[in-house]
Order: structure tokens, then sequence, then C-alpha cells
């Protein structure tokens, strides 16, 4: 049996993930990435015709889940996404942003799987085959373009190494400022949870959650957020995750490997009262 594994990139970590999951299937792995502008159809018919009737894995990202939604479609077969284990024609996989694990199984003479975020560890694309594939572009829609947000020359919460996050709790959008401070000091990104986009305290480029962006710094510090299920989401993938709250029921501090119980607005300015204190020191 074959398995291709279908990878946005050498480098990008979800894609590394796909190989641990294709690797547990027991075949003979073959990793493939796409060469071009993105054009989900035509990448697709590319890996259909480069798979035959292989397996086809990908990574838990918008743009694998895509791809393999349009192979699905084009071979007429079921699409599993988010799989954190196979077994045989059995499957467990995320459901409703992280609250439901499903016990599934695929009824296909194949298997089409996208790797849940952060459930399976990476792997160097050199311990396998790879080849790149270069896909028909004719008559394809294809993403010519691609306006990244303005960050005003500051970390963006993709790419951040930390980030500083704030909800309902910070009480307005000058409530900010201290955030501010303490991520200018730590070189982190400032998030929000949706209500605080919603009230119009900050943009929706920097909203975390389901409908957000996904973040998975080394660091998550979470201001005055409840935890609702919806930002729980997407700050998972986050390796430490770090709750301050006055409200010590919050289901915040279910998901936090440290918690604060207190007021924000005395936490955070002392934390960058020390900060200061020992860089001085």
């Amino acid at each position: 049996m074959t398995v291709v594994v279908f990878m946005e990139s050498p480098d990008d970590e979800l894609s590394r993930q796909a190989l641990t999951l294709a690797q547990s299937l027991d075949g003979d792995v073959q990793a493939v990435t796409v060469d071009g502008p993105y054009a989900p159809a035509a990448w697709a018919k590319a890996i259909v015709e480069a798979a035959g009737d292989a397996d086809v894995v990908g990574p838990g990202s918008d743009r694998g889940n895509e791809v393999l939604a349009h192979v699905a479609a084009q071979l007429d077969l079921p699409f599993a996404a988010n799989v954190t284990e196979v077994r045989g024609d059995e499957l467990t996989r995320i459901r409703w942003g992280g609250t439901l694990l499903e016990e599934a199984r695929l009824h296909a003479p194949r298997r089409l799987l996208t790797a849940a975020p952060f459930a399976f560890p990476p792997l160097s694309v050199e311990s396998t085959q790879s080849r790149v594939l270069t896909p028909e572009l004719d008559g394809a829609v294809a993403v010519v373009d691609h306006v990244a947000p303005d960050t005003g020359g500051k970390v963006s919460l993709a790419d951040a190494k930390v980030v500083v996050s704030g909800g309902r709790g910070v009480g307005s959008a000058e409530g900010f400022a201290i955030l501010e401070e303490l991520a200018a000091l730590l070189d982190a990104a400032v998030g929000c949870s949706r209500v605080v986009t919603s009230a119009g305290w900050r943009p929706h480029t920097d909203q975390v959650g389901q409908t957000g962006t996904k973040v998975s710094p080394d660091l998550y510090i979470a201001c005055g957020i409840s935890g609702a299920t919806q930002h729980i989401a997407g700050c998972k993938g986050a390796k430490k995750l770090l709750a301050i709250n006055a409200d010590r029921e919050a289901t915040i501090f279910a998901h936090a490997d440290y918690a604060v119980v207190g007021d924000l607005h005395e936490i955070v300015p002392a934390i960058t009262a020390e900060l200061r204190k020992a860089r001085s020191s």
C-alpha cells in the first residue's frame, strides 16, 4: 500500500505532522509538494493523478483541508478531516473546535485524511521520498496575490512566539494599553477574543479563535478571557498557556498550564514591572 502526503512545504510544521499520520498507516509513504500559485482544484487534480489508487493524507490547515476536499470531490470519495488516530477503517477525529472526539468508520476503498493540528509529532521530510508537482492551471481559479494585514512593523499573530491576548475582562479598548506594554517587552503579538472585536475594541485581524487566527506560540497569555470553546480552538496549539482571570471558576483555567486568579489590571502591570526590573539589573 502507498500513502501520498500533500505537504504545503517541507518546512511546514502541520505538513510534517501529516507525515507522522501517514507513517502510522503502515504503507510506503511518498511526500508531494505543489509548485505554482495556489489553485486548490488544479492542485487536487495533480495530486489525484500522482496518487493513483493510493491513500492521500494532508495537513489539518486551511489549505490542506481545502485541497483534500477537492481531491475527495474529484474521486467521489468520503474525506475525514482532523484525524487523531486510524485503526484500519476506523478512526478518531476532532469535531466542533476540539470539544468532541468522534469515533467513525470510513466506508471507502481508499483513505483521504487530514491530520488534526498538533495531534502528532512532526517528522522531517528527509525521512521519506518526495517530489514536486506542477499542475496545469489553464482555466483554473488561482490566488494571484495575498495582501497581509498591516501590523505596523510588529510581530504578527501567526508568527509570534509569545501572544498576549485580552478578553471582556480587559474592560475597554483603552484597557489594552497594559497588554501592549507587556507585549512590547516580550516581543509578542497582541490578540483578543471574539467579544472584544464585536465590541469594536480591537480589529478582527487581532482575533484568536475558531473564526479568527489559530496560533501556536511558545507562550499564550490569556488576560480576562473566559475560555469559550471557539477561543480555545484558536489557541490550543500553544505550548504553554498562562491564564489571568478574576473568576476562579473561569473555563480557561481548565486548559491553563499556569493560572493566576486576580485582577488583570493589577497583575499585568506587576509582571511588566518585574520584567523591567530584571532587565535593568
